[in-house]
């Protein structure tokens, strides 16, 4: 890091209700991917807020067995972070309610910012908040549902539809009335999926239309690029998605950088490998099955290894194995102490795509004002 970064103001700690966050680091919700075990190995990295995979509010009302599995938290989780998916007001109350009747978490994020096919052609994530005044209702009624426990409710979007359907100043303006704790904006139009670059200058004009805190997200590749979208923004945090595939100590930097440090994790194949295996060793006990927890892992092997020399017969090895003592197998075979690759740092990790149609419901942009809720618009399970 220059001297000239490491002078940038640290920043202070994120207040969500009663608790302080710090650093102000958001581990945004991926399906398949932020479960207990990964959840675990990034935060023995580094402190912040760990967000669980996306669920459905039908599904956690019916109390569809994945999604209960879905929302397990480790012992020493705290707070304990779970992300709603919903498009009717009243179902998502009443998956509210469950929470934090049952003691389900202590921080409830709503999902206003997917833009599959299969979400927003029923009306929801990145789609909904076009309706405004279903947009409203929903997240007054979940603010309503959670209040009598104190449990803090936030909400993440993106900037709108498409460029010629912004909505993300007026549904931060509606979601702060409602009674928010904060509000993370992904600065991508659903139809931008997850290409191009993320507009970092539309999270500095919602930070300054905003009283309640403002979380940045996209195109956190390194600490650094945390410390210069806090710098250009204004925002007081930062939500980190993709950055992290196959590099869990990435919030150990993150921390470093919120605590002015320059210091950063280079780790070589060697600790990498010790990393994988940690990894794989964490998601056979979450799931109970060493065979289900390596089938489950075969889809980080390669953004691990990113950059490194393997050579593709050992990562196809990798991809494909079916028990911990394969994986310790296939680990002895690579050079540890082949430095890491420091050429790829600062690119893309995970999903890229092009632009792609929103697919909405019929009608849906001819009525913004329409609160009418989408014939079969809940899903009834949860997850990618």
């Amino acid at each position: 890091m220059t001297s000239s970064a490491a002078a940038r103001a640290v920043p202070g700690s994120l207040a969500l209700g009663g608790h302080q966050v710090w650093p102000p680091v958001v581990l945004a919700p991926m399906a398949g991917i932020t479960n207990v075990a990964f959840r675990q190995l990034c935060r023995e990295q580094g402190g912040g807020l760990y967000v669980c995979e996306m669920v459905t509010t039908r599904a956690l009302v019916e109390r569809n067995p994945r999604t209960m599995r879905m929302i397990a938290f480790g012992g020493d989780e705290r707070p304990r972070s779970l992300q709603l998916y919903g498009v009717d007001p009243e179902t998502t109350a009443a998956a509210v309610r469950m929470v934090v009747e049952e003691d389900l978490a202590d921080h409830i994020d709503l999902n206003f910012g997917c833009p599959v096919p299969k979400v927003t052609r029923k009306g929801g994530g990145a789609a909904l908040p076009w309706r405004r005044r279903l947009f409203a209702r929903l997240v007054r009624a979940a603010v309503a549902a959670a209040a009598p426990a104190g449990v803090p409710v936030t909400v993440k979007m993106r900037k709108g539809i498409d460029d010629d359907h912004l909505t993300y100043v007026e549904a931060g303006l509606a979601a702060q009335e409602a009674g928010v704790a904060a509000v993370a904006l992904h600065a991508r139009t659903a139809e931008q999926r997850y290409s191009g670059s993320a507009d970092w200058d539309a999270i500095a004009t919602l930070k300054q239309a905003l009283d309640v805190p403002v979380l940045g997200n996209g195109d956190i590749w390194e600490a650094d690029d945390a410390l210069r979208m806090l710098e250009r923004t204004g925002a007081d945090g930062v939500v980190v998605g993709r950055g992290c595939l196959g590099r869990p100590w990435l919030f150990a930097d993150l921390a470093a950088a919120f605590a002015g440090r320059s210091d950063r994790v280079l780790p070589d194949l060697g600790q990498v490998a010790g990393t994988m295996r940690r990894h794989a060793e964490l998601l056979a006990e979450w799931l109970g099955s060493e065979r289900d927890g390596c089938t489950d892992f075969r889809k980080h092997v390669a953004w691990y290894l990113k950059g490194f020399p393997v050579g593709g017969e050992l990562r196809r090895a990798l991809a494909m194995i079916n028990s911990l003592a394969e994986l310790d197998d296939l680990l002895g075979k690579l050079d540890p102490v082949e430095p890491f690759p420091t050429q790829t740092l600062g690119q893309p990790r995970g999903r890229t795509n092009s632009p792609g149609k929103v697919y909405l419901p019929d009608g849906w942009l001819s009525d913004r004002d329409s609160d009418v809720v989408p014939a079969g618009a809940e899903m009834d399970d949860s997850g990618g």
